[in-house]
């Protein structure tokens, strides 16, 4: 390992990667930092900071993670309050347990289950797919957080069928209308922050997220 910063994107067998290591290391240049796609346990050990990332279903996920061994360490890195970002499938996999394809025990991180979306409006389909504005759930919330650049309102990338319902609603970060309901979009817990959205397809308000994540490590 070197002496750089390491941010660790958890490489688990699921989804395609590419535009991620893309978004993390364009942001990260000039900067003292390493960013290393993994599913070595050690290299995650000795990250600075981890990125679980991924898309599809909640059970393959889990499946991928315990497949690596990987399990332990992402939870004893949460437990550090080691900074971490989840994307789309992977703040789902931050939660209790998931209801998709049968319940399936999740990493526990954060205390809540997912969901498959409610009924929607006749005119709305799942999966929620596109642009939507992300708010945050109290009013200032956002100050002093790797969120502070983003105005509230702010249009964000979508691809998703299951929700995320914290147990603890401190733990909801930012919220979103879809089809009549609102639902948690960001979740965050210490240094630990999940987006149901994809950031690094979120053009630059996007990229600001990713960019404001890497600073909070330096």
């Amino acid at each position: 390992m070197s002496s750089k910063k390491t941010i660790a994107i958890v490489d688990y067998g699921v989804g395609n990667l590419g535009s991620l290591i893309k978004a993390f290391k364009q942001s990260a240049a000039g900067l003292d930092v390493d960013v290393i796609l993994t599913e070595e346990s050690t290299i995650i050990q000795q990250a600075h900071g981890l990125v679980l990332p991924g898309q599809g279903a909640f059970k393959t996920g889990m499946g991928g993670l315990h497949k690596r061994g990987l399990v332990d360490i992402i939870q004893q890195k949460a437990r550090e309050d080691v900074p971490m970002l989840g994307i789309c499938l992977g703040p789902q996999l931050f939660f209790t347990e998931s209801e998709e394809f049968g319940l399936t025990g999740g990493l526990n991180i954060l205390p809540g289950r997912v969901v498959h979306f409610p009924p929607l409006a006749e005119h709305e389909k799942v999966p929620h797919m596109g642009w939507n504005a992300i708010t945050p759930a109290v009013e200032g919330q956002w100050q002093n957080s790797i969120f502070e650049t983003i105005p509230p309102g702010a249009s964000m990338y979508f691809v998703h069928s299951y929700i995320m319902v914290p147990g603890n609603k401190e733990h909801i970060f930012a919220t979103t209308q879809y089809g009549g309901h609102t639902f948690c979009s960001v979740v965050r817990k210490g240094n630990i922050y999940g987006c149901q959205f994809h950031p690094e397809k979120s053009g630059p308000t996007g990229l600001r997220i990713i960019k404001s994540y890497i600073d909070s490590l330096m």
